[in-house]
């Protein structure tokens, strides 16, 4: 294809719209990412690169696909006079509803949520000066898009294996794109990018060896480039993987980190081995140093490419990784696997699932080292990729145990001065109280809120140390593992917590057990408050109760001993699983002013209905405290401008 091609029907092209995300990110992509613009560059080789990798998967089967062409390559010229620099490949190609679906749309859930982040971080570039994260736009995945940081037209010309016609797509980039029929020698695609006049310079044939050697050396098809009707490999044309490691240099290896996880950040580890005996098997895998931005969508899936003896077979097989070490990528070579592999024999392959164990037991065993060697970078890791991993603890039994070993959590001993920082099971453990049988723990949403809540004043007068967890997969693997080293999980949320046998720690400025015991009104006096409260409340609680908890609040809301956890039916409501969640038991600290006033009102004449308000605001508090929405408003409202009033009123 030259730059002038033209369609070759005179109906002309077919005009379409680009979805709107797309429009967004071209507009982002093409004015922020102005220092980094000879990346386009390495994703559209990248893209030639897979193109001829599933053709060649697709020719084990097909080989009519090749037979006329079996040397793949990719093959860049620049024609100076025209302006145009083009990239071509002998890969599979694309038919029309593959370039209207490839290059028209985006179709990933999240990608709204991802561009607005996008945008934000581009409008703080431009007031800073900056510019917004490059590891944030690599999360997406910039690939053909990063063509109009330099180009103000492109062309897309390309003939599908297999198929007689070839198609033209072109647009400026600035909300349209058209397909046309069109006429190719041969299969392949062929990206022709009109420069704008200010990026000429990747018409020299030295700026495009230089972006080559430091971009694509790795790539493992021929890039040529033809020079003056001369032609020229620029790269070495051999898998990185199969390369002695000490050959590889650490450019290198993040260079082809960035190829196959389409990313522009560096990887945070890089694990590079052979597998040899009975089973043979090259890896080079990387743990990403950034989170992606769809990483708990359900359609994510991990970004391992499976290669037999270099020849690529699949990037999509679930058989390989754990869906739980689903931010890895990288590839898997096989040597024992057969060629003619089809998918179907993949789910059932004792091989593959001999690979698969090899690679979780070499990677959590490479992620234990870096703990132990370099806690602070953990750290970081395990706030990227922490709640992944912790879904491995209910999906499979066999590696628990090295992932206990891994897991790091925050916990309420921060706010006593200590460490605040990550903390071991086994530092969990070894800070047990006298007399604590129970890893306590707390779960929600918001870690900082669960260090102030209610639940666990009681906890921390006694210097108990309790888990804040605050992600979602927290409320699933609990249950499955239920203990560590003979110390049963339990929820401080739940009803039946018994503190009676861990000694209370006084506090300066804070009463312990036995003052408190001083100031609580008699019994008969909170069993009477009791249960006027019960005849208020009605079905709004399923239980009122005194506290072992409460020390500084005067209400709290727990679940009961068989129910679920209160965190997670909020969890199921708010995903539709439940319609509503279910009573909670209000419990009562007898200690506090407020509930000491209470009590000695309840044995007064006509106290149910003077309490009726009362009863309602200790339960909507106790809803506020729990970070719950308040049923009725508006009740609410009234009952607390009575209650004010009447304050009011006896002041005067």
């Amino acid at each position: 294809m030259t730059a002038k091609t033209k369609a070759a029907t005179p109906g002309g092209p077919e005009t379409f719209g680009f979805q709107a995300e797309v429009s967004k990110l071209l507009d982002i992509v093409a004015h922020s990412l102005y220092s980094e613009k000879q990346i386009f560059l390495r994703e559209l080789i990248s893209n030639g690169s897979d193109a001829c990798d599933r053709l060649r998967y697709a020719a084990l089967t097909q080989p009519d696909l090749v037979a006329d062409d079996p040397e793949f390559r990719i093959s860049l010229s620049a024609d100076k006079k025209a302006g145009t620099l083009t990239v071509s490949d002998n890969g599979i190609g694309m038919n029309r509803e593959d370039l209207v679906d490839a290059l028209g749309t985006i179709a990933r859930s999240g990608t709204t949520a991802f561009l607005e982040s996008l945008s934000a971080a581009a409008k703080a570039g431009g007031k800073t000066g900056g510019k917004p994260d490059l590891a944030l736009i690599g999360q997406f995945g910039v690939g053909f898009y990063s063509a109009f940081m330099v180009a103000e037209q492109v062309e897309v010309l390309s003939r599908k294996a297999g198929e007689a016609e070839a198609w033209l797509w072109a647009s400026d980039g600035k909300g349209e794109f058209t397909v046309a029929p069109a006429e190719r020698p041969g299969r392949g695609t062929s990206v022709v990018l009109y420069l704008a006049k200010a990026e000429r310079e990747f018409l020299e044939p030295e700026r495009l060896r230089h972006v080559v050697k430091t971009y694509s050396d790795h790539i493992a098809i021929p890039i040529v480039l033809a020079d003056g009707g001369k032609e020229e490999t620029l790269n070495q044309a051999s898998a990185l993987w199969t390369r002695r490691k000490a050959e590889i240099t650490p450019e290198q290896y993040a260079e082809f980190y960035r190829h196959v996880g389409h990313g522009f950040d560096e990887p945070w580890l890089t694990l590079h081995w052979k597998a040899e005996g009975k089973l043979e098997y090259t890896s080079l895998l990387y743990v990403p140093s950034h989170k992606p931005f769809d990483l708990f969508h359900p359609d994510r899936r991990h970004g391992v490419k499976l290669y037999v003896k270099r020849v690529f077979i699949t990037d999509d097989c679930e058989e390989l990784v754990p869906r739980w070490l689903r931010f890895l990528r990288g590839v898997v070579d096989s040597e024992d696997l057969p060629l003619n592999i089809s998918r179907e024999m993949l789910q059932h392959n004792p091989i593959l699932g001999r690979i698969r164990s090899g690679l979780v037991k070499r990677v959590l065993g490479e992620l234990k080292k870096k703990a132990e060697k370099a806690p602070e970078d953990y750290a970081q890791f395990w706030d990227n990729f922490g709640a992944v991993l912790k879904e491995g603890l209910y999906e499979e039994a066999e590696p628990r145990e090295d992932l206990l070993a891994l897991a790091r959590f925050r916990s309420t001993r921060g706010q006593a001065g200590d460490d605040e920082g990550l903390i071991t099971l086994d530092d969990y453990v070894g800070r047990m109280k006298p007399g604590q049988e129970h890893i306590y723990y707390i779960t929600g949403e918001d870690a900082e809120a669960l260090r102030s809540s209610p639940q666990i004043e009681g906890f921390k007068a006694r210097g108990v140390e309790v888990l804040t967890l605050s992600d979602s997969v927290d409320e699933f693997w609990l249950p499955a593992v239920a203990k560590y080293k003979d110390k049963s999980f339990k929820s401080v949320t739940r009803a039946g917590t018994d503190l009676s046998g861990i000694e209370a720690e006084g506090e300066e400025g804070k009463p312990g057990k036995k003052a408190k015991e001083k100031t609580a009104p008699p019994p008969a006096e909170i069993e009477t408050l009791i249960a006027l409260l019960k005849l208020s409340l009605k079905d709004a609680v399923s239980d009122v109760r005194v506290s072992e908890r409460l020390t500084d609040s005067a209400v709290c809301l727990v679940a009961g001993d068989s129910g679920l956890d209160m965190n997670l039916e909020r969890l199921l409501k708010q995903h539709g699983q439940i319609d509503a969640v279910s009573a909670r038991i209000l419990e009562l600290n007898p200690g506090h002013p407020l509930i000491a006033k209470l009590a000695k009102l309840a044995g007064e004449e006509g106290a149910a209905d003077r309490l009726e308000d009362a009863a309602h605001l200790l339960l909507d508090q106790a809803r506020i405290l729990e970070g719950e929405p308040l049923p009725e408003p508006a009740a609410f409202a009234r009952r607390m401008a009575r209650v004010m009033e009447g304050g009011l009123a006896a002041g005067e």
